[in-house]
């Protein structure tokens, strides 16, 4: 999902900035991939400087870790911290007792993630408000600068559940000059005092989709969030009553989980393609072809259903459904009810997610 470049950006200018020209080479990739459409989400992209919220990062080596920084006295070592800072991958950025624990997302995937929030839409029904926003996973706060770029500082909300997230995040979104609501707490509640939302945009995966995140939101807004190991956009239909559908998108999304208060001692890990599904590990293969299990379509599907298919049965649909993308699959979630289905709602293939 990541892309590389080699070389170490310049600015044709004489005296030009070398981060401004590595960013506008980003914006470019990016663009090249098909994303940033919209001039004002290129606007975003063009103008928050991305090495700002990530002033040090980790690259895994044959000893470990080594951690590159902008601050770093060898200028090339700087010059490899600039590199990796634009170029549209992961970044790793903290480190717990020696384990990575948390990372950047890479720049086309938040591109992607922001223009299928459709904001656009939710200012055209609600002229003169403006579209509002919960974000759940500050991280290092470079999406809620995009946000607050594109919609304004007073409505975005962003959440995380560490002071030791949200503090470093609200500096450098300061720096930035950027100052939307920043929330320590545990974001699978929401921020019921800042509601209603008419989008909110999950950067961790979820097992199954928080009721309060509905409850919280007007009708009509729409809910994008990583699930399984795809990205599900729901419709919320009746907050009241906490009701919402959506299909998936297309691509895969692979994130660190979301943490609650009721699970404390969780530690997620940095974002990676081999990450392993919801409570199936695909190393053991589970007399499944070896072929089968390396197919992504395959995971995802096998993740989705973890609660309602044996390997044998997920096996068997895959193959009658003739390898089924993920777009063809949805959520439905109705008060405490929540499941996962093939093609319709009301089909023959439904299957129920963790507490649904």
């Amino acid at each position: 999902m990541s892309g590389t470049r080699s070389g170490t950006p310049a600015d044709p200018r004489p005296g030009g900035d070398p981060a401004a020209a590595a960013r506008a080479e980003l914006v470019r990739q990016i663009r090249a991939g098909g994303h940033l459409g919209d001039a004002r989400w290129r606007a975003a992209f063009e103008d928050v400087p991305r090495h700002l919220f990530v002033p040090y990062y980790y690259v895994a080596t044959a000893r470990g870790y080594q951690r590159l920084s902008g601050s770093d006295p060898d200028p090339q070592r700087r010059a490899r911290w600039l590199e990796g800072v634009y170029t549209d991958g992961a970044l790793a950025t903290c480190m717990q007792d020696g384990e990575l624990v948390s990372s950047s997302s890479q720049p086309s995937l938040m591109a992607m993630m922001l223009e299928e929030l459709r904001v656009e839409e939710a200012e055209e029904q609600r002229p003169g408000t403006g579209c509002r926003v919960l974000e759940i996973g500050t991280g290092t706060g470079y999406n809620a600068a995009l946000l607050a770029h594109r919609l304004g500082d007073g409505r975005v909300t962003t959440v995380d559940l560490d002071e030791e997230i949200t503090g470093p995040a609200q500096e450098r979104l300061a720096a930035a000059g950027r100052r939307p609501t920043v929330v320590t707490g545990d974001g699978a509640r929401g921020c019921p005092e800042r509601a209603p939302y008419d989008r909110v945009i999950a950067t961790c995966a979820l097992p199954s989709v928080p009721p309060a995140w509905i409850a919280q939101c007007t009708p009509g807004a729409l809910i994008l969030a990583p699930l399984a190991t795809g990205l599900i956009a729901l419709r919320v239909t009746d907050p009241a009553a906490v009701r919402a559908e959506g299909r998936f998108l297309a691509t895969p999304a692979y994130f660190v989980p979301l943490r609650t208060r009721s699970d404390p001692g969780a530690r997620p890990g940095p974002e990676k393609p081999d990450t392993p599904g919801r409570r199936r590990d695909f190393r053991f293969g589970y007399g499944l072809p070896r072929e089968v299990l390396r197919d992504e379509r395959f995971q995802f599907l096998w993740t989705l259903t973890a609660d309602g298919l044996t390997p044998r049965e997920a096996l068997v649909l895959w193959q009658r459904e003739n390898r089924p993308r993920r777009e063809r699959f949805g959520v439905t979630v109705h008060d405490t009810r929540q499941y996962a289905w093939l093609d319709s709602p009301d089909g023959a293939h439904r299957w129920p997610l963790p507490g649904g």
